[in-house]
């Protein structure tokens, strides 16, 4: 029997939460940050929390869901083994087409500043930028927050951080949609 499959998942339930009016997101990262590795982390929500799958995919978890009765939703987050998550250097969630890419029409050095203003100005700039446009951006922190509204304008995204570890190198393409 391997590593993983001796692990139990942990699980964590988030609807007593959403009902009490809090913002499950923290716990959920806590709940990733304390899981072993190989460990699986099955998540319960009121409704299947789309957005996060990307949030999970980028730290390397895939998804797998199911809904269970009355409407509530089960998700299992998995790790993927590391040797299936190299693509192109990229962080997983980054769109594979990202080699394809035209250069830059805007670069932003974003690095100096506390959350979430790095967000707030990628988002304008992409405002600005015609479809198929990319911008460049270097950041603090993996831009956690970012990526579900990027999905929503339809926006692609890749990043990944550097050599060192310390900066976040994030390439958006403008997908041509409006939508905030």
């Amino acid at each position: 029997m391997s590593t993983t499959e001796a692990l139990q998942p942990r699980e964590l339930d988030v609807r007593p939460m959403l009902r009490a009016g809090e913002e499950p997101f923290q716990a959920i990262m806590d709940a990733v940050s304390s899981l072993a590795p190989g460990q699986t982390l099955r998540l319960i929500a009121p409704f299947r929390p789309v957005p996060l799958y990307s949030v999970m995919a980028n730290r390397g978890f895939a998804a797998s869901d199911r809904a269970l009765d009355g409407g509530d939703w089960e998700v299992l987050f998995s790790p993927i083994e590391a040797d299936e998550t190299e693509e192109e250097g990229l962080a997983l969630g980054s769109s594979p087409s990202a080699v394809f890419w035209g250069d830059p029409v805007v670069e932003l050095d974003l690095c100096d500043l506390p959350p979430p203003e790095p967000m707030v100005r990628i988002l304008e700039a992409l405002e600005g930028l015609q479809a198929g446009d990319v911008l460049f951006a270097l950041l603090a922190r993996e831009p956690v927050f970012l990526f579900p509204e990027l999905a929503k304008r339809q926006h692609e995204w890749a990043g990944n951080f550097d050599a060192a570890g310390t900066t976040y190198r994030l390439l958006v393409r403008h997908g041509g949609g409006k939508g905030h």
